[in-house]
């Protein structure tokens, strides 16, 4: 580490050896301490994966039987590459065999549940204004660029990466025994269609605000969206009945929808619906297919190379599997002591949190209470769930000999997690049940639960080991612990009161002042410029309330243990958001990441603690200084 550069750029100071030697792998758009993590993790899983499908007998869970399964057909590529396009003929048949909008009326239920494309979609989750119950939601589809903004005039490389995966689309198409004639008609047409959903769709920086995705409609108001799709046959077949909520993410695009699809445009959507059913599977088929279909992304984030295909098959393996092969891991690497520990240092947290909202001097006293008890009703979960969904009981394989294939048992697995999904309208909410596998690098707040998660795999040093001193540890996981904590009170988990459901438990001037120290954050880091781009403060800003909350909350439990070295929490901060990334990656994150880069997640956050100043003797003629008026303290 670089000693005299701590007060000129911490993050540099740090890492600043390991960037100049550390390579990003040709298969990923950037290296660092999340992807290192990622990759050892992967390492372990592969290796043991591979060791039971060579000892089977050593294999007593079902659930595992039926993953390793699933794996001996992801890891054959002999016999992906000798079926080549076969899998994909029939879905391909299905879409171009539409004539007109009745004959995709007459299964537009069974259309969804099978994974053919719409431009719009159905799915259950917590109703946000009563979370003990399942609703119905109907959000809009993605587009081929990455975000709105690259559809506005003059965007620098919109026009560059709609021929990439017009290029790439084609050789698809090709692969698929298509005339390149009828493929360029057919990809000109999806392109133009993708064109014109864009100006009714919202923007990642939209998007980022949770109070705009709330818009209920009767089930009869949400079928009168369309002349055109069938919506009523199509939510009754779904969910049984045409219910008396739909909550619709983005209404103006669903009141743009017969101006979007209509008999008109009915040849540019089954365009579409070809291209993008083609582009979706390329994955489980030959490899020649999957090299192809992953260059667009490539061009995206700079990967100079394919994932290897050992890694590939594991991907998908793993990724239908996920819950199984998580649990397998949590339970055989996440010892009962570090989870222990963990949970200690979650309690800690809380306990600060509780402290700083008693001793909060801008809270009304209304709005401190219920903050509290939002608090004291905070769910946590470390390491790994205690039971499995059921619906991975469901899953069973048919094998090459029995008939199948990699892609007729995804197709079928992913209609029985659809099929699951729809049938929990209406029905309890389970808050305990985990969004993310415990083999999983990464953390998260619910905010319509109120919940914390914490997977095993993120458990580890640099984030926490029983081998780093209390410092590092709170400077690593307990800032990450606190983050989440924080995501309960930041611009959108403050809209949730304590049971996850969305109401305005503030007080008019309590939300008003919120509001100002949230406008504080967002000129912060607003315009900052990184990357050959500029920090989009609006978009990061729920991320960034995050990260000051948590770095103060973590700090100030470091000070309570015994041994505190605020130079050894500062630096495990600054050494955990570690980064090296292409230029491409970089670009797409300021784009559409809701998080700031990590450079500045470790430069910008510190400058808003005094401790910092007083570890490091920063002064005001140094670079990490910042002047104390411009600072910004939320929680």
């Amino acid at each position: 580490m670089d000693k005299n550069l701590l007060k000129d750029d911490l993050y540099q100071a740090v890492n600043g050896e390991w960037l100049e030697t550390a390579e990003i792998p040709a298969d990923k758009p950037a290296t660092g301490g999340f992807i290192d993590l990622v990759d050892q993790i992967d390492d372990l899983l592969i290796n043991d994966t591979k060791e039971m499908v060579e000892k089977p007998e050593s294999v007593q869970d079902d659930l595992l039987k039926e993953y390793l399964a699933y794996y001996q057909l992801t890891k054959d590529f002999a016999k992906r590459d000798a079926d080549g396009a076969t899998p994909l003929l029939p879905l391909l048949k299905r879409v171009t065999d539409l004539r007109n909008f009745s004959d995709l009326n007459k299964q537009i239920d069974s259309w969804v549940l099978d994974g053919m494309p719409l431009p719009f979609g159905l799915e259950i989750d917590a109703d946000m204004k009563n979370t003990q119950i399942n609703a119905l939601f109907a959000a809009t589809t993605g587009t081929i660029l990455p975000d709105k903004t690259y559809y506005e005039k003059d965007h620098p490389q919109a026009e560059q990466l709609l021929q990439m995966f017009k290029e790439m689309t084609l050789q698809l198409f090709a692969l698929a025994g298509y005339d390149s004639e009828t493929a360029e008609k057919i990809t000109d047409q999806a392109i133009a269609f993708d064109k014109a959903l864009a100006p009714h769709l919202k923007s990642s920086e939209e998007n980022a605000d949770y109070s705009k995705m709330y818009n209920p409609q009767t089930g009869t108001e949400f079928v009168k969206h369309s002349h055109h799709f069938d919506l009523e046959k199509l939510v009754t077949g779904l969910i049984g009945q045409l219910p008396e909520k739909i909550i619709v993410t983005e209404p103006e695009y669903f009141e743009a929808l017969d101006q979007i699809v209509n008999e008109e445009t009915f040849e540019k959507l089954k365009s579409w619906m070809l291209v993008m059913t083609l582009n979706a599977l390329t994955g489980y088929l030959s490899e020649e297919f999957r090299q192809i279909g992953g260059s667009y992304n490539r061009a995206l984030s700079g990967a100079e190379e394919a994932r290897p295909q050992e890694k590939a098959a594991y991907y998908l393996a793993s990724g239908r599997f996920d819950q199984v092969v998580g649990n397998y891991y949590g339970e055989k690497y996440f010892g009962a002591t570090a989870k222990a520990d963990v949970k200690k240092m979650v309690t800690t947290m809380i306990g600060v949190y509780q402290d700083r909202l008693n001793n909060n001097a801008w809270l009304s006293p209304a709005t401190k209470e219920k903050a509290i008890l939002k608090l004291s009703t905070l769910g946590v979960h470390v390491g790994y769930p205690d039971s499995i969904p059921e619906i991975y009981q469901q899953f069973r394989v048919t094998t090459a000999e029995d008939g199948g294939t990699l892609l007729t048992n995804a197709l079928h697995f992913a209609k029985l997690v659809r099929l699951d999904n729809f049938s929990k309208w209406n029905q309890p909410v389970d808050r305990d049940e985990w969004e993310m596998s415990a083999s999983t690098v990464n953390a998260y707040y619910h905010p319509f639960r109120n919940i914390i998660v914490f997977p095993a795999a993120i458990l580890q040093a640099p984030f926490y080991s029983l081998e780093q001193s209390a410092s590092q540890n709170f400077g690593g996981i307990g800032a990450v612990i606190a983050h989440e904590i924080s995501h309960a009170f930041d611009n959108n988990g403050a809209l949730f009161d304590e049971y996850g459901n969305m109401n305005n438990w503030w007080t008019e001037d309590d939300t008003t002042h919120f509001q100002q120290l949230a406008d504080d954050m967002i000129a912060q880091f607003d315009g900052l410029e990184i990357a050959g781009g500029k920090v989009n403060g609006k978009l990061t800003v729920s991320e960034n309330i995050a990260d000051a909350g948590g770095l103060s909350c973590a700090l100030e439990a470091t000070k309570k243990e015994a041994e505190v070295d605020l130079a050894a929490f500062f630096i495990n901060w600054a050494t955990i958001w570690r980064m090296k990334a292409r230029e491409e990656y970089s670009q797409l994150l300021l784009a559409v990441d809701v998080h700031a880069p990590n450079k500045l997640r470790a430069n910008v956050q510190v400058k808003n603690l005094p401790e910092f100043y007083d570890t490091f003797h920063v002064t005001e003629s140094d670079n990490m200084y910042l002047a104390p008026e411009k600072r910004v303290s939320i929680w």
